[in-house]
C-alpha cells in the first residue's frame, strides 16, 4: 500500500480528517487540486467562517488553534433581527449572549488564516503527504485495496479513500454516488467593511425578503458582510462602483457601527442544496460538502464537514483497535449511519430557515416575528438554540467532546 489512507481534496475537512488519522498512527496522501500558494493568496476566497465550540475543541485536539488564534474574532454575542429594506426592524428579536453558557459562542475567523494554520499543522506531521496541484480522475476498489488514480497520471494504493473535494466531487461521481440537489434562486455576496465603531463581538443576522444579511466580526473595527440577495440583483451589486456599493451597505447596516467602508475585493457564489444518495461504498467514504452542502443562512456549513472528519476517525480507530479493516464497508456503514441523519436534518433545517425567512408574506411575517419574540423571552430555549449552534447536541465526536 502506498497509505493507509488517501484523501480527495485539500480543504479544512480534508486537511482536518489527515491530521485526525495521523493522531491515529495511520499514514495518509492528501491529494489537493489546488496549490498551497494559489489557496493561500488574498484573491483565492474572500469568505469568512464560524467555528463552533466543539468544532475549536477538535482544532485544539489536531494542533491547528495555536496558529488560529490570533486571527480569530470570539463571537460574544448574536443578535438576529427580521425587517424590510428601507424599514425599521421588528420589535421582536433573538438575543443570544455567550455569557448564559460560560463563554463565547464560537469564533470567526478569515478562510484564508483558516487555512494557514491547517497547512502549518499537517506539514509538521511526518506521517502526512500532500501532493498538489493534482486531482483524483478514478477509483478502482479491489479486494484488499482502492486504487486512486490521479490527474498527474499516478496510480496510488490504500486500504481506504476518503472523497472530501467538494460540492462537485470528482471523486464521488467517478464512484457512481448520486446526489439530491436544487439551487436556490439566490446568491451570496461577501466583503470585508470597516467601521468606526467597535462591534464588541457581536454577530448581527437581518433578515430581509431576499434572504439574510450578515454582519459577521472580526479582529479589529473590522467585519465580513455576507449578504444573500436574488441573483440578478447580487450581479448588480456586484457591478457598482466603490461608492454606490458603499451606499447599499450603509444602507442594509444601520448606523449602529458608525460610518462604514468596503475594503478589498468583492465576491458572489451560487447557493444550492445537496445531499449524497449514499455516504459510503467498499473501501471509500464522503465526507464534508461532497456528502453535502446546506444553506449558510446559520454558518454550519462547515461544522458540519468537521464533524464528519472527527466521527469518521473515530470509527476508523474504533474499527483498528479490534484488528478490524479499515476499509471494510461493514465498518463504514457505522459511520454512514452516525452522520447521514445529522446532515439530513442540519440540510433541512437550514432549507427551511431559509424558506420562512427569506420571503415578504405579511401573515409569515407576523408568525415568525412572534415566534422570534417567545424565543427570546424562554431562558432554557434560549440557551438550547445556543448550544445546539454550538455543535455541543447529539452523539459527539471523541475530538469535539468537551474534557
Amino acid at each position: 500500500m502506498d497509505a493507509d489512507v488517501i484523501i480527495g481534496g485539500g480543504g479544512f475537512v480534508g486537511m482536518s480528517l489527515a491530521l485526525a488519522l495521523a493522531r491515529l498512527d495511520l499514514n495518509v496522501i492528501v491529494i489537493d487540486p489546488v496549490a498551497a500558494e494559489t489557496a493561500l493568496s488574498e484573491r483565492f476566497d474572500g469568505r469568512v467562517s464560524a467555528l463552533s465550540y466543539a468544532s475549536l475543541r477538535m482544532f485544539r485536539g489536531l494542533g491547528v488553534w495555536d496558529g488560529l488564534a490570533l486571527h480569530a474574532q470570539p463571537i460574544e454575542q448574536i443578535l438576529v433581527t427580521d425587517a424590510k429594506l428601507g424599514r425599521p426592524a421588528s420589535p421582536f428579536s433573538i438575543h443570544f449572549d455567550g455569557s448564559e453558557i460560560g463563554g463565547p459562542l464560537g469564533v470567526i475567523a478569515e478562510n484564508r488564516a483558516i487555512r494557514h494554520a491547517l497547512y502549518s499543522a499537517v506539514a509538521s506531521v511526518a506521517q502526512i503527504r500532500v501532493i498538489a496541484p493534482a486531482s483524483v480522475t478514478g477509483l478502482t476498489a479491489d479486494g484488499a485495496a482502492i486504487t486512486v488514480r490521479l490527474s498527474t497520471g499516478e496510480a496510488l494504493t490504500a486500504r481506504l479513500a476518503v472523497a472530501a473535494d467538494g460540492r462537485d466531487s470528482l471523486a464521488r461521481d467517478a464512484m457512481g454516488i448520486g446526489i439530491v440537489r436544487w439551487d436556490y434562486p439566490q446568491a451570496g455576496i461577501v466583503a470585508t467593511v470597516s467601521h468606526e465603531r467597535p462591534h464588541n463581538g457581536t454577530a448581527y443576522e437581518h433578515f430581509l425578503p431576499a434572504g439574510p444579511f450578515a454582519i459577521l466580526p472580526l479582529p479589529g473595527n473590522r467585519s465580513s458582510l455576507v449578504w444573500t440577495e436574488k441573483r440578478d440583483v447580487a450581479a448588480r451589486m456586484l457591478g457598482l462602483d466603490q461608492a454606490s456599493f458603499e451606499a447599499e451597505i450603509t444602507k442594509r447596516f444601520g448606523p449602529h457601527l458608525g460610518a462604514t467602508r468596503a475594503e478589498g475585493p468583492r465576491w458572489s457564489y451560487p447557493l444550492r442544496f445537496h445531499l449524497a444518495r449514499e455516504y459510503v461504498k467498499p473501501r471509500f467514504a464522503l465526507a464534508g460538502d461532497a456528502a453535502h452542502g446546506v444553506h449558510p443562512i446559520a454558518g454550519q456549513g462547515l461544522n458540519l464537514g468537521l464533524r464528519d472528519a472527527a466521527a469518521l476517525a473515530d470509527v476508523v480507530s474504533d474499527a483498528a483497535g479490534l484488528g478490524q479493516d479499515i476499509g471494510a464497508l461493514d465498518v463504514l456503514k457505522r459511520y454512514e449511519a452516525w452522520r447521514r441523519f445529522d446532515s439530513l436534518a442540519m440540510a433541512l433545517t437550514m432549507d427551511g430557515l431559509n424558506r420562512l425567512f427569506s420571503n415578504d408574506f405579511a401573515p409569515l411575517r407576523l408568525a415568525r416575528d412572534i415566534g422570534i419574540g417567545i424565543v427570546d423571552k424562554i431562558g432554557p430555549l434560549r440557551r438550547a438554540f445556543m448550544r445546539e449552534a454550538g455543535g455541543d447536541s447529539g452523539k459527539l465526536p471523541s475530538l469535539m467532546r468537551a474534557s
